[in-house]
């Protein structure tokens, strides 16, 4: 199948189809049953809940509502790139995607934040991280979220196209926007204020756990550190790719002066880079694993492995 682009719609090769239906399964198969019993675990062996625990729950359902609409883009690169599932299922995909993208990251501040306060100021904000106050958050990023995405799901304009007897799901990898600069502006705003808080709680648990020894380190500040560097790592793979070349999309797309190649390679990284999101539905779990120690003790469980002899491996 042609790369060549109509109205700036590029469709993907054969060998794109291949390698994006390989990632897609994989990333399915490793992600259900680990998001789940996420959810199950934080759900109904929740006895010494905790407000990370609280905004682990919401990060686990946040990637289960993308997770479950992953074989949509199985279909469509299985089918080689034609959308055969209709308007409404195209624009769910579309909305769905930015939900759990923008969920996760301000789930992943709220726990960085949590964390921060329990390291930095135990005692002053102790009645400040509630679980009542949790899920006020919770629930008020929820709506925020939800509310600011329903333009994808309610838009106008058609989101499905014929080209070359093939039909393109444009809300599958967002290609344009009617409206560059407020593209620009909006994603630059939902990016931008998770990194800088999540920055700057991580300098300044740095600097607190710094100061101490490892035996003055109490198991708030240990647990903060494997945070820390469970939290860079996802979002140095899954976030911060997708939203650099966001910008430079944005900002190249309607560059009439770009060649035909530079084109295509623009619409293949804004794809690849849209892909490169859904690691964050697998690295979430590892991230349960080693905060949540209910999630701990009932995966290695599972496993076969007593979470009492691995304690006093360790």
């Amino acid at each position: 199948m042609s790369n060549h682009s109509v109205e700036g719609i590029y469709l993907s090769s054969h060998v794109e189809n291949i390698l994006f239906l390989a990632f897609y399964i994989v990333i399915f198969i490793l992600s259900v049953p680990s998001n789940a019993l996420a959810l199950w675990v934080f759900c109904h062996r929740n006895t010494n809940n905790t407000p990370s625990k609280e905004f682990l729950k919401h990060l686990a359902l946040a990637d289960m509502s993308y997770i479950l609409v992953l074989p949509m883009r199985v279909i469509y690169h299985m089918s080689g790139g034609h959308w055969p599932l209709g308007e409404g299922a195209c624009r769910v995909a579309g909305f769905l995607f930015f939900v759990n993208l923008y969920c996760s990251m301000y789930f992943m501040t709220c726990i960085s934040v949590d964390r921060l306060l329990a390291c930095v100021l135990p005692l002053k904000t102790q009645n400040l991280r509630s679980i009542r106050n949790a899920k006020v958050v919770c629930a008020i990023l929820w709506v925020m979220v939800i509310v600011s995405m329903l333009p994808v799901l309610f838009s106008k304009k058609e989101v499905t196209r014929q080209m070359q007897n093939v039909t393109v799901c444009e809300q599958l990898y967002i290609e344009k926007s009617s409206s560059p600069t407020g593209a620009l502006v909006s994603t630059a705003i939902a990016f931008v204020i998770p990194l800088v808080t999540l920055s700057f709680s991580y300098i300044l648990i740095f600097a607190k756990v710094k100061q101490l020894s490892f035996q003055e380190r109490t198991a708030a500040q240990r647990k903060a550190i494997r945070m820390i560097v469970l939290t860079v790592v996802n979002f140095l793979i899954a976030f911060v790719p997708y939203h650099i070349h966001r910008f430079v999309f944005i900002l190249q797309h309607d560059d009439m002066s770009r060649s035909e190649s530079e084109r295509h390679m623009l619409h293949l990284g804004n794809r690849i880079t849209s892909a490169l999101t859904c690691i964050n539905g697998v690295l979430d779990p590892v991230m349960y694993f080693f905060l949540a120690r209910n999630y701990q003790e009932t995966l290695l469980l599972l496993c076969g492995i007593n979470p009492k002899d691995e304690q006093s491996n360790t």
